[in-house]
C-alpha cells in the first residue's frame, strides 16, 4: 500500500514549488532542514490523499513512508498515523501507536511534521497521565524532539490544564533555536486565550531576559498598553 501512495504523491509533485518549499524549510547546508527533498505538493493535497487510504493502510507502510528521505512522504505518514491513532477504541491500541510515534521521533523532523502530531498523538495519550516522556523529551539533544515536548502541550491547554506547558516553557526557554522560541511562545499565546492572567504572571518575571521572539509571540493576544509594557520591561 505504501508504494500506491507514494504513487498518488509523486504524479502531483510540482517541481518549481518543490524549489520554493527547500528554501522555505532551510534545507540547506547547516539549516535546521538539511538535506530534506520536496515534491512540492500543498497540505490539503496530501490530507486528500491520506483520507483516501486511511481505512487500509498499517503500521508497516506508514513505517516505510516515515523512512522515507521526501518530506511529503512523512507528513503525509503522520497524517495517516494520527488518523489510524482517532480510529483506535481500546488503550491498548492507543498505546501502540503512541510507541510507534515516539520510535520514530527521528522521522518526525521538521516544524510541520511535529506540529501536525505531537498534540494529537501524544498529547491526547498523555491527558490525566503521567508526563515524564514530556521532560524526556525536553532535555534531548534533539532540536525536534524539545519541539515535540512543547507542542504536545497544546491538549493539555484546550483541556484547561496549564501546568505541564509552563513547566516545559521554562525548560526551554532560553534554548538557542528560534524554533524552539516560536514553540514556548506559541504554547504562551494558547494559554492567555484561555486565561491571559497566567501567561501574565508567567512572563512577569521573565520577560527581561527571554528570546525576543518567545515574548513577541506570547503577548500576541494581549492588550496593546499590557504588550508594550512587556517589550518595553514596564512590569
Amino acid at each position: 500500500m505504501h508504494k500506491t501512495i507514494q504513487n498518488d504523491l509523486e504524479k502531483l509533485q510540482n517541481r518549481e514549488k518543490a524549489k520554493q518549499m527547500q528554501r522555505f524549510f532551510k534545507t540547506g547546508k547547516g539549516e535546521y532542514g538539511e538535506g530534506d527533498i520536496f515534491l512540492g505538493l500543498s497540505v490539503p493535497a496530501q490530507r486528500k490523499i491520506a483520507s483516501k487510504y486511511k481505512a487500509v493502510v498499517s503500521l508497516d507502510d506508514i513505517h516505510v513512508l516515515m523512512n522515507s528521505n521526501i518530506h511529503e512522504h512523512r507528513l503525509t505518514a503522520i497524517f495517516l498515523l494520527v488518523q489510524l491513532y482517532n480510529k483506535q477504541k481500546s488503550d491498548a491500541d492507543k498505546k501502540e501507536i503512541v510507541d510507534f510515534y515516539l520510535n520514530h521521533t527521528y522521522a518526525v523532523n521538521n516544524w510541520d511534521i511535529v506540529d501536525s502530531s505531537a498534540h494529537k498523538i501524544l498529547g491526547h495519550w498523555l491527558f490525566n497521565k503521567d508526563k515524564s516522556i514530556l521532560f524526556k523529551l525536553a532535555k534531548s539533544e534533539n532540536l525536534w524532539e524539545q519541539r515535540i515536548s512543547m507542542i504536545a502541550c497544546m491538549h493539555d491547554i484546550k483541556k484547561g490544564e496549564y501546568e505541564t506547558t509552563l513547566e516545559i516553557a521554562d525548560l526551554l526557554l532560553h534554548h538557542k533555536h528560534d524554533l524552539i522560541h516560536k514553540a514556548v511562545g506559541w504554547m504562551l499565546k494558547e494559554i492567555s486565550k484561555q486565561d491571559l492572567q497566567v501567561t501574565d504572571n508567567f512572563l512577569k518575571t521573565r520577560c527581561q531576559t527571554m528570546p525576543r521572539t518567545c515574548l513577541r509571540y506570547a503577548i500576541e493576544k494581549f492588550p496593546k498598553d499590557r504588550r508594550q509594557a512587556f517589550l518595553k520591561g514596564y512590569v
